[in-house]
């Protein structure tokens, strides 16, 4: 059993919530097969404290303006900004300093996992030409 549309949907939201304020290593890992608890987990680092928070708080405020309005039943390790978790049930979000990133190495932990492929739609090139009608781009002669 893999994650449900629903996560994916949190969990992609969340991780372009944490790209806009410029989180570093971005990674959603479905462990549905592998715990009862929760269906995915994000995991995002930052340089420093502040910037964790900021994410934190971007995350949040995201997945609060989605249809289904999600709010997080836990909110963990904000005091420190080094380790905050989100806990929104179906989804866990560690925003972690790059020092506990790399010392818990979580994604290590999770490695047999698979992922959810996440990709900043501020890094993808426009591949449309807007020349054409409907802003397709012409096929290739």
């Amino acid at each position: 059993m893999t994650a449900s549309d629903r996560t994916r949907e949190l969990a992609l939201a969340a991780a372009q919530a944490a790209a806009d304020k410029k989180a570093q290593d971005i990674v959603i890992i479905d462990v549905a097969d592998q715990l009862v608890i929760t269906d995915a987990f994000l995991i995002a680092s930052a340089p420093n404290e502040r910037q964790v928070l900021a994410i934190v708080d971007a995350i949040e405020e995201r997945l609060l303006t989605l249809p289904e309005k999600a709010k997080p039943v836990r909110r963990e390790g904000e005091r420190a900004g080094r380790w905050v978790l989100l806990d929104y049930v179906d989804l866990v979000v560690h925003v972690q300093h790059s020092e506990e990133r790399e010392f818990y190495s979580l994604d290590r932990l999770w490695k047999d996992c698979p992922t959810i492929p996440f990709v900043d739609r501020d890094l993808v090139p426009a591949t449309a030409d807007a020349s054409t009608p409907g802003g397709e781009a012409s096929p290739a002669e």
